[in-house]
């Protein structure tokens, strides 16, 4: 190729979807994704696309890396890989093209990851299809890779396999080997929304370092639209599968013109936006941790003696702290820090040593937790999938607390449950779906009225919000501080959101590696004297974007 060549075809750009529509087929009638899409990428550049879930974000990365499924229709367009359009090409060329020339890096690691595999063995075998590598070549390949996405120790790395490494490290293998065949362009699709916030800056400051390096074009999918803005310089706006604006990242989030992403940019949390108006009450606590432990390899089993000794890790150590009627209290950690232990042991569903007061009863764990208890003290866990019941009508699920605490007649269930939607604004006939019915922040709301069924005390969140889209979670959120302050219900609400957390907590209660290390008001985030991994979790949020009529508004 000659240099003009060269230069020519560099003024491509690098993707480019034309005119492009997709439809899925159902037992019902075709089911429009995409609609007329029309966007393109220049060499170097990181195009953001923007959406709540089901907008079609997924679908387009599916059609550009051709993943998509026997029953969906491609109705029109071209998807242009450098003026190659990809929808002419077999299957063999276009297996020959991934990982050589485009590559992807999906939301979950665990599941584009073999599990029977050695990572070494997963990231070698690119290396050889795609850059004709030895197997020794390809190792040793793989193993600069993964130093250079910051494994301390990667020969080690490469000889264990999937469940042997965390979550953080299992992104950087992936992203190790999106890059190591030097592609033209990779498509990020949610990577850092399984992950705590430290690891997700990590990962985010180590696609900054390769984006550098490589100068790859890239296209990163996501619904934080603050993690957006640091990350992109263009960024997409889809809304049930048409694109509705596009532009610069500063032009789009400042001045947005479209009514979608104005709401989209409104819905981003912002410390100083304070959602919650009341003040807890005074006088004694309500709830009180008094030295709670939580030991984990300390089993009691009497067939112990036959397995090796197990190493004893604390899951909390010596957590102390006192929560008021009506108050809410954030506790905020990185994965691992013990927020969820903390959660389990106050509900009855992890034992502990130590003290936990309720009102004037003392518990010494979880065998003593009474029947009364567990009435006042209830959990929203984060993924309403796994804890609503997929047989039962929402009508049942809701009837259950009133039945299990005997808490109204039978008789008068119905109305009740129908004042339960009603309270988490659903519509009544939503008593007779079943939980597939529902959307996700559907489903959260009807387990948030499951929780206040049982007219409890307190209110115990666990993440509820973290696999919500933007527009969702304030959603929840602020329906969540709307049910607490009506009922004064007091809430312990566990994220990694700080940003969130900060608009509506009282009080903030940091945990590292089992411990309690910080304890303030949410006014007092960024005082002198914080704790350093508090400052750590504050500085790794990603900066919430501020549209130019609050900047001046403000």
């Amino acid at each position: 190729m000659t240099e003009g060549e060269g230069a020519g075809k560099q003024r491509h750009p690098v993707l480019e979807i034309r005119d492009y529509s997709l439809a899925y087929g159902t037992p019902t009638g075709p089911v429009d994704a995409l609609r007329n899409v029309t966007v393109s990428i220049r060499p170097g550049r990181t195009l953001g696309l923007v959406g709540e879930s089901g907008s079609g974000k997924t679908s387009l990365a599916w059609a550009i890396m051709r993943y998509l499924p026997a029953n969906a229709v491609e109705r029109s367009g071209q998807l242009l890989l450098l003026g190659e359009d990809l929808r002419t090409k077999s299957l063999g060329e276009i297996q020959n093209l991934r990982g050589r020339r485009i590559s992807m890096v999906f939301q979950d690691p665990g599941t584009s990851l073999n599990p029977v595999l050695k990572l070494g063995d997963q990231v070698a075998e690119v290396l050889v299809r795609h850059r004709s590598l030895t197997p020794k070549e390809a190792r040793d390949e793989g193993e600069a890779w993964l130093a250079r996405t910051g494994i301390s120790r990667p020969s080690d790395m490469m000889n264990r396999y999937p469940h042997e490494a965390s979550g953080g490290e299992k992104q950087r293998v992936v992203i190790a080997t999106a890059f190591a065949c030097n592609p033209e362009m990779i498509i990020f699709d949610e990577p850092t929304t399984a992950l705590d916030i430290i690891t997700a800056r990590q990962i985010l400051d180590l696609f900054d370092d390769l984006h550098d390096e490589t100068g790859v074009t890239a296209l990163y999918i996501s619904h934080d639209l603050g993690l957006v803005s640091r990350i992109a310089q263009d960024v997409a706006v889809i809304n049930q599968g048409e694109i509705v604006e596009l532009g610069p990242c500063e032009h789009v989030f400042v001045r947005p013109r479209n009514r979608y992403t104005r709401d989209l940019v409104a819905a981003v949390p912002r410390p100083d936006h304070r959602i919650v108006t009341t003040e807890p009450g005074s006088g004694d606590d309500l709830l009180k941790l008094d030295g709670v432990n939580v030991r984990y390899g300390k089993g009691k089993n009497v067939l112990d003696f036959l397995q090796p000794k197990r190493e004893v890790v604390h899951g909390a150590r010596d957590v102390s702290f006192g929560l008021r009627a009506g108050e809410i209290l954030g506790i905020v950690g990185e994965s691992g820090s013990g927020k969820s232990t903390i959660a389990k042991a106050l509900v009855g569903l992890q034992d502990f040593e130590g003290a936990v007061t309720f009102g004037t009863k003392s518990y010494s764990g979880r065998r003593r937790i009474d029947r009364a208890y567990r009435r006042a003290v209830q959990i929203v866990f984060q993924h309403p999938d796994a804890s609503l019941n997929p047989r039962q009508t929402i009508g049942k699920i809701l009837s259950r607390p009133l039945k299990l605490y005997d808490l109204a007649p039978r008789a008068e269930w119905g109305r009740r449950v129908r004042e339960l939607l009603k309270s988490v604004l659903l519509p009544e006939d939503y008593a007779k779906r079943y939980p597939h019915e529902l959307s996700g922040g559907e489903k959260q709301r009807v387990a948030i009225a499951r929780a206040f069924a049982a007219e409890p005390q307190l209110v115990i969140c666990d993440e509820i919000t973290s696999s919500l889209d933007v527009s969702v979670q304030a959603s929840v959120a602020r329906l969540l501080v709307d049910l607490q302050q009506q009922t004064g219900t007091a809430c312990l609400f566990i994220t990694h959101d700080l940003n969130l957390v900060r608009q509506l907590a009282h009080r903030i209660a940091v945990m590292q590696n089992g411990d309690l290390v910080d304890l303030f008001d949410s006014s007092e985030a960024r005082a002198p004297g914080r704790h350093p991994y508090t400052t750590q979790l504050l500085d790794a949020v990603p900066v919430p974007v501020e549209p130019e009529e609050a900047a001046g508004a403000a």
